[in-house]
């Protein structure tokens, strides 16, 4: 059975990006945090299973609950980088962004005592063209990988024409590794959880796994946000309509499905499941 890499990425429900236009970020810490007993309850429920996974947090999480991240560490899982303050790369240009990744790495090292070696992108906003600089930096600041990459056409994020498969997009930068897809005709539909997991049915995920793990004989990414299992949360009514449905769709069944994804298949960490992509990668900036 082909083990596929489990993911979590860890911030608060005010923090999304579907709420960025009516959420001021200086109000933040003033709101009704659920990001502890949220977190807590997925390293329950991974626990329940066995699963190790990655868990990519905010550096602005560690700052306030330092212990939240020794737990996961503790726990076994990776602790990677989710960046400091869940801005979008493509808007906050080199110099921010290195002060970002290196803030949060120095962060969630402190609190955690391993080694940061992942990082994802907050909204998957590293894109291949416009943003490609923020791979040598992250090289820089002594990342390995990256998981930034969603080669999907999509209105927030999305690199349709990036490749599927573990890259490096820049010669000497980090090795990328994209968010799962399947591909159908000329288009990648997705196949890697968030919003799409609780929307759609399940079925379909489930069959996009197995053809990946099967057909294509590699292994998938699945992520989710642990507000996503946490069905009474506030609910933010200055946000359109649409932003309501896409965050608030699916989260009264969250939970059931992840049980359901956990049993079926076999789940790891990205450190450990891309392990040799990773380290190959390491061994060429070596030589």
């Amino acid at each position: 059975m082909v083990r596929n890499a489990m993911s979590v990425d860890v911030e608060d429900w005010f923090q999304v990006q579907a709420f960025a236009d009516v959420i001021r970020r200086e109000d933040w810490d003033g709101l009704d945090s659920r990001v502890v007993p949220n977190t807590e309850n997925v390293l329950g429920l991974l626990s329940e299973y066995n699963v190790k996974a990655t868990f990519f947090v905010l550096g602005w999480v560690a700052d306030r609950y330092p212990q939240l991240v020794r737990s996961i560490g503790g726990a076994g899982h990776e602790v990677a980088s989710h960046g400091y303050g869940h801005e979008l790369v493509s808007h906050i240009g080199p110099e921010r962004f290195q002060q970002d990744i290196r803030r949060a790495k120095q962060r969630l090292e402190d609190c955690s005592g391993q080694r940061v070696v992942g990082y994802r992108a907050p909204t998957f906003s590293i894109g291949e063209a416009e943003s490609s600089w923020a791979y040598s930096i992250l090289g820089e600041e002594g990342y390995l990988y990256s998981s930034s990459i969603f080669p999907i056409s999509h209105d927030l994020y999305g690199s349709p024409q990036a490749p599927r498969r573990p890259h490096r997009p820049k010669e000497e930068a980090v090795l990328e590794i994209p968010m799962t897809t399947v591909k159908l005709g000329q288009r990648n539909w997705p196949c890697s959880g968030g919003g799409w997991f609780r929307i759609l049915p399940y079925a379909p995920f489930r069959a996009g796994i197995r053809h990946v793990n099967g057909a294509e004989g590699e292994p998938a990414i699945f992520y989710f946000h642990p507000w996503e299992i946490d069905p009474g949360q506030p609910r933010v009514r200055q946000a359109s309509r649409f932003s309501q449905f896409r965050h608030y769709t699916g989260l009264d069944r969250m939970r059931n499905r992840l049980r359901r994804l956990l049993k079926e298949f076999d789940w790891g960490r990205m450190d450990e499941v891309f392990a040799r992509d990773i380290r190959g990668h390491a061994e060429a900036d070596i030589r």
